[in-house]
């Protein structure tokens, strides 16, 4: 009996020691922590930053371009000509050119205005995915908060059970001091406490190991932190109407979303492919300024009898000249093999895969719902009967041991009483755990768990 004191006061010491660097943890802040921490929406996050800065009327098009070009051409020339009158020339020219070159598509079949609108559903697309992935971070995260508490909730079923064991003990040691117990009945009595005790000690270790879980769904790197759950294990859950599930599901679930999102996206495409039928407008204009500077000899030959050639130096002038230009080009494709009417073709079979990625996911989705919903009601109905088991397990524990003390039962039929109670307890919690479960399903079927 000393043994097992010690035993049990060593235990509870090595469990009671992190308690005192515990954190408060409700549900919402769990869930805060976890969309703070998760690198998925964070990535989410900057495509849609992306493509926030992509959807531009400059991006698409809508804009001339204006281009600043300078160049500078040189050349050195010698001309050497014994019968014509320069007999000779030596010239190093210099020709730079600074100039101003527009290039502004006017009209190209609505092609502009076409990818506007797909830059816009791009944007659209990336915040669909966005939440996506936090409504499975959201659901990840009750999932995991839930299955600490039911961890908790079972840890003190265990609890509340080694406290009776220990004042069975406590009182066949008493009956044994008075001669009503022999040391069968002390025996069997430290056998359950053992029991309960080794029980215990593996709640104790999945509590951990479930706090470690929603640990990892928040993102934490710390896993030596410490928390204690502040929301309270509710084992009631609304009333829904089918027909109005349906109705949410159709209008706020992420995937469908995603999937109309999609679906616009292939529409545009196909508008694409088709304005390349279209003719094309352009216009083209510009201002140069030619700069040219030419430096040198040259020998004219002499008419005079008897006279050399004469030499002199080019003059130093700069010729200059100034040019303006505007020009307007149309294109239209004549022949191209058929290749934009296959694009076109292939754009609206791609728009029809999207449509019917919709109506097969609307299929899917109908009969989730249904089971969903089913599982959901037939669950509520099993919490109430667990719920009816635990408080009959408890009444049959509290006669029981009023009996055991008064001598009516032995041990053996204590213990099996006991151990209903238990078994009757984790039933109802994983009867709990299994409703909010279905209830966290349903919710996101809806579209619930985001906004």
């Amino acid at each position: 009996m000393i043994k097992l004191h010690h035993l049990f006061s060593s235990f509870l010491v090595i469990l009671v020691l992190p308690l005192f660097a515990q954190q408060d943890l409700s549900l919402s802040q769990a869930i805060t922590k976890g969309l703070a921490n998760n690198y998925q929406i964070q990535i989410a996050e900057k495509s849609i930053e992306q493509a926030r800065i992509q959807d531009d009327w400059a991006v698409a098009g809508r804009y001339p371009v204006i281009n600043f070009n300078v160049s500078s051409n040189n050349s050195y020339r010698n001309t050497n000509n014994p019968a014509s009158f320069l007999i000779r020339q030596d010239a190093i020219t210099t020709l730079f050119t600074p100039g101003l070159d527009l290039n502004w598509t006017i009209f190209n079949g609505h092609r502009v205005k076409l990818t506007k609108q797909q830059l816009s559903e791009q944007v659209k697309f990336n915040e669909a995915n966005l939440q996506l992935a936090v409504e499975g971070s959201v659901q990840q995260i009750i999932l995991t908060y839930y299955a600490a508490l039911i961890q908790a909730e079972q840890l003190k079923v265990l609890d509340e059970v080694l406290a009776v064991s220990r004042e069975r003990i406590a009182y066949q040691k008493i009956r044994q001091d008075f001669g009503q117990a022999g040391t069968f009945e002390l025996l069997q009595s430290q056998d359950a406490y053992l029991n309960d005790s080794i029980s215990y000690m593996n709640q104790v270790n999945a509590y951990d190991n479930a706090i470690r879980d929603l640990k990892l769904a928040m993102g934490e790197d710390d896993l030596s932190s410490a928390y204690r759950l502040t929301d309270i294990l509710i084992d009631d859950a609304p009333d829904y109407e089918i027909e109005t599930l349906k109705q949410r599901m159709l209008a706020n679930n992420r995937n469908l979303q995603l999937l109309f999102v999609n679906r616009e996206l292939a529409n545009v495409s196909t508008k694409l492919q088709e304005s390349t039928l279209k003719p094309t407008l352009s216009l083209r204009s510009g201002l140069t300024y030619d700069v040219n500077y030419t430096t040198g000899t040259q020998t004219f030959r002499s008419f005079a009898p008897g006279q050399p050639p004469s030499s002199d130096d080019i003059p130093r002038v700069a010729a200059r000249t100034l040019t303006g230009f505007a020009n307007l080009t149309g294109t239209y494709t004549l022949f191209d093999g058929g290749t934009r009417r296959r694009n076109i073709e292939a754009a609206k079979v791609n728009e029809m895969m999207t449509q019917l990625d919709i109506q097969d996911l609307k299929r899917q989705l109908n009969a989730q719902l249904e089971n969903t919903y089913a599982t959901y009601n037939t669950q509520k109905s099993l919490v109430k009967v667990a719920d009816q088991l635990v408080d009959n397990a408890r009444q049959n524990l509290g006669i029981a041991e009023e009996r055991f003390r008064g001598g009516l039962i032995n041990s053996f039929d204590y213990r099996v009483i006991q151990l209903s109670f238990i078994n009757a307890s984790q039933a109802k919690l994983n009867a709990v755990f299994n409703l909010k479960t279905t209830e966290t399903a349903l919710t996101q079927l809806i579209g619930g768990l985001t906004r």
